[in-house]
């Protein structure tokens, strides 16, 4: 088949969009291309406008279908746009017959690392989140549905599978929580090696949960917290429903039950955050040792509270974030160069020379190995950003 035309899945946004690209790709006919877009921030609107251009360029012949959050939410610009032939609304974006595929169509593709979307929607309203708009109310995909696509993954070769959802945490299955949904997966698919949970509220982690994150081996040592700013008053003003000290307590328990990696979605200048307050964020950096921060200028999205409020200059609002990267940087490379001398387990990513540890650690290796193995490396360095070693 000429690559002209095959089918073509462009990505923006969450993990989520991730995990629902991977379905679309295989449900999506010749000759289609599909922008699954993000409407987070007017900026994640551009991005995506800019995507549906660059790919009309590339791609003229094809039929360019748009789907994902920001359509969602402005169905008649995207529309509009003369790039566009159609669109697809998050509801229908899943379903094979969207695609003139048959039920039984979509079949797991072989790939280092598997995004199960398990939750949807977002019943919170963050002030500075357009989300709700876009997913609507906070919606699980039943535990006895989860299971058979996990398995099918797993009976496919897949090594690593990565539970995804816009408000994780809160997944809710007719009462069985996040940690319910985990324990049955880890005993009803026996021959899963590795799991990964995405971005976590940290005022939803129960005691179920926890225990998982920090007792159950096959669950990898890597908590990604949804934190967003360390000040009280900006979090306040976020409409978050934790505050500093919950964060700070919550990953000291982890760490004295486990090794744990502590990844966090930071926001920089947010709407009023004076300098005083942004110092309270960046310190937070140390004193939850976040040695994986995703950080993002804050861009308003256009409906949202924050986006009324006294805003931070763009520069300003980059600088912090420049700031804010450098110091998570900084605790990276510590906690890297403690594992000079130690055995990981990494999962091998494409083309061969470099994966994953268990904490997510980017390991590259000396010698290839077949992509989606897991080997086990002797850590011979550190550099600032990724480990090197040879399979043990």
């Amino acid at each position: 088949m000429s690559l002209s035309h095959q089918p073509e899945v462009v990505t923006l946004g969450c993990r989520l969009n991730i995990a629902e690209s991977a379905a679309i790709r295989q449900m999506a006919g010749r000759g289609q291309v599909v922008v699954n877009g993000c409407g987070v921030t007017n900026q994640a609107v551009k991005d995506t406008r800019a995507a549906i251009r660059r790919l009309r360029r590339a791609r003229p012949d094809a039929e360019l279908i748009v789907t994902g959050c920001a359509s969602e939410m402005d169905r008649d610009a995207f529309a509009a746009m003369p790039e566009v032939d159609r669109v697809i609304g998050n509801a229908a974006k899943l379903l094979p017959a969207t695609w003139g595929a048959r039920p039984n169509a979509p079949r797991p593709v072989p790939q280092t690392r598997a995004f199960v979307g398990v939750q949807n929607g977002c019943d919170h309203h963050c002030t500075f989140c357009a989300i709700p708009q876009g997913r609507g109310r906070n919606r699980a995909e039943p535990i006895a549905d989860v299971i058979p696509r996990v398995a099918a993954l797993v009976e496919s070769g897949q090594r690593e599978v990565v539970l995804s959802g816009v408000d994780l945490a809160s997944y809710d299955d007719r009462g069985a929580r996040l940690g319910a949904l985990v324990e049955r997966l880890l005993t009803a698919v026996p021959r899963l090696e590795r799991l990964r949970l995405s971005s976590l509220d940290p005022a939803a982690i129960d005691d179920r949960l926890f225990a998982l994150l920090t007792q159950e081996p096959r669950v990898m040592p890597h908590v990604h917290l949804s934190v967003q700013a360390g000040d009280d008053m900006i979090l306040k003003r976020m409409r978050r429903r934790h505050a500093r000290v919950d964060v700070l307590r919550l990953v000291e328990r982890l760490k004295a039950a486990r090794d744990v990696a502590i990844g966090a979605d930071l926001i920089a200048g947010f709407p009023t955050e004076d300098a005083a307050m942004f110092a309270n964020t960046l310190a937070l950096v140390d004193d939850a040792d976040i040695a994986h921060a995703h950080v993002f200028p804050y861009s308003p999205r256009t409906g949202t509270p924050a986006a009324r409020m006294p805003q931070v200059t763009p520069a300003v609002a980059r600088d912090r974030a420049v700031a804010l990267r450098a110091a998570s940087a900084r605790r990276l490379a510590a906690r890297l160069s403690a594992q000079v001398g130690t055995v990981q387990r990494v999962l091998v990513e494409k083309p061969g020379d470099r994966g994953h540890a268990p904490d997510f650690a980017a390991v590259r290796l000396a010698f290839p190995a077949p992509v989606g193995s897991v080997v086990a490396v002797t850590v011979t360095a550190a550099a600032p950003d990724h480990l090197t070693g040879h399979i043990a």
